[in-house]
C-alpha cells in the first residue's frame, strides 16, 4: 500500500530450524515485524507441538490444525526438507548462504551430525548471524542435555519459589520458561545482533542457553543467598515488601462455560474467581483503605505500618477477602486501579480473549483464515512499534507449503533438480 511504512524486519530472511515454543515464538516475533522466515521440517522430524491441543474435534492427528502451533508460528514459509538425505543438506546450505539468521534450539549434537555449525558458515559469510539455543550451553558437561521448559524450571530454581509454604513445588510447568523468558530473551539478542550488523556489517554467534535464561529472572533470590545465606522459598501469593500482596475470591457466576480438563471438554459454571490486588506503598495502602470504605480495622494498630501488616497477614487477608467475596473481580479491579492501587482480575480463557477490555482495545487477538484450521484467533504482537507497528501478514503455514516457492524464488533451482529431489524423498 502506497505511504505505509517498511516493517522493522523487512528485507531479513531468517533460516528457522527452532521448534515448539522457546524458539518459534521468537521467530514469530521476527516474522510479524517483516521478516522472511523460513522453517525447515519434515515427516521424519516435524515440529511436535502441531500433534498438541488444541485442534477442533473433526481436525484430530491433523497437523495442519494445532492451536499451539499455528498461534506460534503466523506470518512464516514452511519448507519441507529431509536432512537425513545428503542432497538436503546441500540444500540447507544453500539456503543458509542465503540467509542474514540461522536459528535453531536443538541438543548441539544435532547440529553437529548434520555440520550444520556457525563454524562451517562463519568464514564464508562473516555478516551472517547464527543463533543457537542449547539447554545448557554449547560447553561444559551438560552440552548435550536436551530439555523443556518443564525440566529448566526445576532445574533452575524456580519451582522451588512457585506454590505454597510447606507444600510441595508448583513450578509454572513450559508456561514461563518457554513461553516467556527463553522465547523473550531470544528475540532480544536476535534484534540486538541484527542492529550492530547494521552498524557494523558483521556478523556474530549467539549462543542463548536456556537454563541461564531462566536463572537470570530469579534475580534478588540469588542475592539474598549468595550476600545473605538467606534461601529463599515457596509463599503462595505473598511479597516479602508487600501486604496485602495476593489474589482473593470474589463473587462468581451462575453462568455456563466450559472447562478444558484432563479428560477433554467439560461444562461448569463460573463460579470461582478472583482478583489480584498488590499494595506495595504506604500510599497504596492509604488508598486502599479509601477505597474499600475505611472500615474500622483499616485503623487498627496491627495494619498501622507494613511491618505489623507482614505480622498479621493472615488476618489482613481473611478481612480483605470479606470485602472482595460480595463483588465481582472486575469491580473489585477498577475500584483498585481508580485509587491507584495495582489489581487485575484473575482471568481464564474466555476472560482474556472475549471479554478483557484492555486487550479489546489493544486489538490484541488477531482472527485468520487458515485453509485447514478455519478461522482461528491468534497472538498478536507482544509490544506495539509507535512509527512501525507488526502485523501478522499471513496464517500459519502447512507442512511444507512453500517448499515449492523457496526452491525456485530463492534457490534459484531448476524444475528438473526438484523433481529430482521429489523422486528421491528430499522433501519429506
Amino acid at each position: 500500500m502506497m505511504g505505509e511504512k517498511r516493517l522493522p524486519f523487512e528485507g531479513v530472511r531468517v533460516c528457522d530450524f527452532t521448534w515448539f515454543a522457546a524458539g518459534p515464538i521468537a521467530t514469530k516475533v521476527l516474522a510479524d515485524h517483516g521478516a522472511e522466515v523460513i522453517k525447515i521440517e519434515s515427516m521424519a522430524h516435524f515440529d511436535r507441538l502441531r500433534f498438541v491441543q488444541p485442534v477442533p474435534d473433526d481436525k484430530a492427528g491433523n497437523l495442519n490444525c494445532g492451536g499451539f502451533f499455528n498461534d506460534f508460528n503466523s506470518s512464516k514459509y514452511s519448507m519441507h526438507l529431509n536432512l537425513a538425505h545428503p542432497k538436503a543438506i546441500d540444500i540447507a546450505t544453500r539456503l543458509i548462504m542465503k540467509s542474514d539468521v540461522v536459528v535453531e534450539n536443538f541438543s548441539p549434537r544435532v547440529m553437529e551430525k548434520l555440520g550444520l555449525t556457525y563454524e562451517k558458515f562463519a568464514p564464508q559469510r562473516p555478516d551472517l548471524i547464527w543463533v543457537d539455543q542449547p539447554m545448557q550451553g554449547l560447553s561444559g558437561p551438560h552440552k548435550y542435555y536436551a530439555g523443556y521448559g518443564s525440566l529448566i524450571t526445576p532445574l533452575g530454581g524456580l519451582a522451588h519459589l512457585t506454590g505454597f509454604p510447606n507444600r510441595p513445588p508448583v513450578g509454572s510447568g513450559t508456561n514461563y520458561t518457554d513461553y516467556v523468558i527463553n522465547c523473550g530473551h531470544l528475540f532480544i539478542a536476535t534484534a540486538a545482533a541484527l542492529r550492530r550488523r547494521k552498524k557494523t556489517g558483521r556478523g556474530q554467534h549467539v549462543v542463548m542457553s536456556q537454563f541461564e535464561s531462566a536463572v537470570s529472572i530469579l534475580e534478588t533470590a540469588i542475592l539474598d543467598y549468595t550476600v545473605n545465606g538467606r534461601s529463599q522459598t515457596r509463599n503462595g501469593n505473598r511479597d516479602i515488601q508487600a501486604a496485602p500482596h495476593g489474589a482473593y475470591r470474589c463473587k462468581g457466576e451462575r453462568r455456563e462455560c466450559v472447562y478444558i480438563s484432563a479428560r477433554g471438554p467439560k461444562k461448569g459454571t463460573k463460579d470461582d474467581r478472583w482478583c489480584a490486588i498488590a499494595v506495595l506503598t504506604d500510599a497504596h495502602w492509604q488508598a486502599f483503605c479509601r477505597a474499600i470504605g475505611e472500615p474500622s480495622w483499616t485503623k487498627e494498630p496491627r495494619f498501622a505500618t507494613l511491618s505489623a501488616r507482614k505480622e498479621n497477614e493472615d488476618e489482613l487477608d481473611r478481612l480483605v477477602e470479606q470485602w472482595t467475596i460480595d463483588r465481582a473481580p472486575e469491580e473489585v479491579m477498577l475500584l483498585m486501579q481508580a485509587a491507584g492501587v495495582p489489581a487485575g482480575v484473575c482471568q481464564d480463557g474466555e476472560d482474556t480473549l472475549i471479554l478483557d477490555p484492555h486487550m479489546k482495545a489493544r486489538g490484541y487477538y488477531v482472527y485468520l483464515d487458515h485453509p485447514e484450521a478455519g478461522r482461528t484467533a491468534y497472538d498478536g504482537p507482544p509490544f506495539r512499534l509507535s512509527e512501525t507497528p507488526g502485523k501478522l501478514r499471513m496464517p500459519a503455514p502447512r507442512m511444507g507449503e512453500h517448499t515449492d516457492f523457496v526452491c525456485k524464488n530463492i534457490l534459484g533451482m531448476s524444475e528438473q533438480e526438484i523433481n529430482d529431489c521429489i523422486v528421491d524423498q528430499v522433501f519429506e
